[in-house]
């Protein structure tokens, strides 16, 4: 075993001190080294000779072997690679290669617009966990056990008995907010939320939401027509007409759903607006009292709206975008057209 170590010491500064010129020259140290019928594999034939004792000692020392030998080959082909085709000569003179510049996802863009049009109006950020007991998804927001609502807002249970689900919505954030009790409240909540539908060019399994909340003394509705009034004409512009309707929601009464004119048809009819001319874009209404009471917060002095809308739904009225599914299936050619709007 000591006179093979002493040859693999030789052939390891034969190694060092190799170097390739051409591409023929880098070949033939592969052969010798590293072919079928190389030195390296000599080498580990010599393992059967070797006592059961010094095994594992002299294996560790033919991997270090190997592994030389192949940097060596594998350090010099890269140059053969990146030069003109001899190795070690690099053709100084050629062009670098550009380094691709990302873009932010429209998704982002969309998202990071709205929540500056927010912070213009005095709402800060609160974020949440999206695996959410069924307290704070559902029971805290006046959805009790076996509500009918919550049929609209199927989703993925992680485990029961306690339940664990990935949350529907990020209004579970407003109530972790709302039960530590610091009076008035103004945040936005925006993130990812998931449920279990149909994925279609209008529906995914998962999307995004910002969802808005203001608690204070002597808050009416007509505050919040004029906070949503304002976020879609920074958003969009005056180009379009607005409307609201009466809705339920179990967490906001009176309840109501805002739409806007599509911005994609102009109102003319199309496939996202169901060819109605109008687009739903976020849900809204006064806070439920007993969505207050279960808080920890006094329905009898302080009143609140709260409203909540899909940023995908916004991106697609914004850059006229007809398929939701385009926002998740990573083709280059979609995102790289919004490289000109960061």
């Amino acid at each position: 075993m000591e006179q093979i170590v002493q040859q693999i010491e030789a052939y390891k500064q034969e190694i060092a001190a190799f170097q390739a010129k051409t591409a023929e020259e880098l070949e033939q140290f592969r052969i010798k080294f590293l072919g079928t019928k190389g030195i390296v594999k000599g080498i580990f034939g010599e393992m059967k000779n070797v006592a059961n004792e010094k095994k594992k000692e002299f294996g560790q020392v033919l991997n270090a072997f190997k592994q030389l030998a192949e940097a060596k080959y594998e350090e010099f082909q890269q140059l053969k690679e990146a030069g003109n085709g001899a190795a070690g000569e690099l053709d100084l003179t050629l062009p670098g290669e550009p380094h691709r510049l990302g873009t932010r996802h429209p998704i982002s863009l969309v998202r990071n617009k709205a929540i500056r049009i927010f912070e213009r109006l005095g709402f800060t950020i609160a974020e949440g966990p999206e695996i959410e007991d069924d307290w704070h998804n559902f029971t805290a927001l006046n959805l009790a056990e076996n509500h009918p609502a919550r049929d609209m807002q199927d989703t993925f249970y992680v485990q029961n008995n306690p339940d664990w689900l990935l949350r529907t919505h990020t209004s579970s954030a407003q109530v972790r907010t709302m039960e530590l009790g610091k009076l008035p409240i103004r945040i936005i909540c925006p993130g990812r939320v998931y449920r279990n539908e149909t994925i279609s060019a209008r529906a995914h399994c998962f999307f995004h939401q910002i969802e808005g909340l203001y608690i204070a003394e002597n808050v009416s509705f007509a505050d919040l027509k004029q906070t949503l009034y304002y976020f879609v004409q920074e958003m969009f512009g005056e180009n379009f007409k607005v409307r609201f309707r009466p809705s339920y929601f179990p967490f906001t009464e009176p309840s109501a759903e805002m739409d806007i004119s599509c911005l994609i048809c102009g109102g003319e009819g199309c496939n996202v607006c169901k060819h109605t001319g109008w687009v739903e874009i976020l849900g809204c209404g006064m806070v439920h009292p007993q969505v207050l009471e279960n808080c920890g917060i006094d329905s009898t002095k302080y009143t609140g709206f709260a409203f909540g809308m899909g940023i995908e739904r916004l991106t697609m009225l914004k850059y006229q975008i007809k398929d939701l599914r385009l926002f998740s299936e990573n083709d280059l050619r979609f995102l790289k057209q919004f490289q000109g709007v960061l």
